[in-house]
């Protein structure tokens, strides 16, 4: 049997199942079933602009619960200043 030919990979990061929470703003603003009404009305607004509305915090939500959810872990700092004595060890020569 030869050698195995190297697979590249798609893309470098992967789709997480997190991102699909994204879509359901998408769905439940674009779908006009879901709203295409008058009543039931909240403090007189009519259920089409209160249900509108309920979705911009719907959405914040979800992105910072993607955004949590998928972000790297932050490299260690570490306790010395390296950077600093790199500095002055160019400045002496």
């Amino acid at each position: 049997m030869g050698p195995r030919p190297h697979r590249r990979p798609v893309s470098c990061r992967p789709v997480r199942r997190w991102h699909l929470l994204l879509v359901v703003p998408f769905v439940g603003t674009l779908w006009v079933p879901f709203y295409d009404a008058v009543e039931p009305r909240l403090g007189g607004v009519p259920y089409f602009y209160w249900y509108q509305f309920l979705w911009i915090g719907i959405g914040a939500v979800l992105t910072a619960v993607v955004y949590f959810a998928t972000r790297e872990p932050e490299p260690k700092a570490d306790d010395g200043d390296d950077d600093g004595e790199a500095r002055e060890a160019e400045r002496g020569r």
